[in-house]
């Protein structure tokens, strides 16, 4: 079986988070995608990076969240989301993916 890359997974969870919950109306249900997503991808950082990996890029991906909202009022919510996880999504790679 093929490994998904953590920052795919986290990417994944920052966008689909926001959409789950844009879409549906419903912010808990995308809450719920983003936090099972982070918690995916925190158990792979953490096993490829130990526990200083796992808690830098755990901070960095609530950051991303937390700083999305803020930015959304500047640029518009798609390109608040999507910088948010390109940036969680490159750390992720540098940090625990490549090589």
């Amino acid at each position: 079986m093929a490994r998904v890359p953590s920052s795919a997974v986290a990417a994944a969870g920052l966008v689909g988070g926001y959409a789950v919950a844009r879409w549906t109306k419903k912010r808990p249900l995308g809450g719920v995608v983003l936090g099972a997503a982070g918690l995916a991808a925190g158990r792979e950082w953490h096993r490829r990076g130990g526990t200083p990996a796992a808690a830098g890029l755990g901070a960095l991906y609530v950051a991303g969240f937390a700083g999305a909202h803020p930015l959304a009022k500047k640029v518009g919510a798609w390109p608040a989301v999507l910088g948010a996880a390109a940036v969680v999504a490159t750390a992720s790679w540098v940090v625990a993916d490549r090589g």
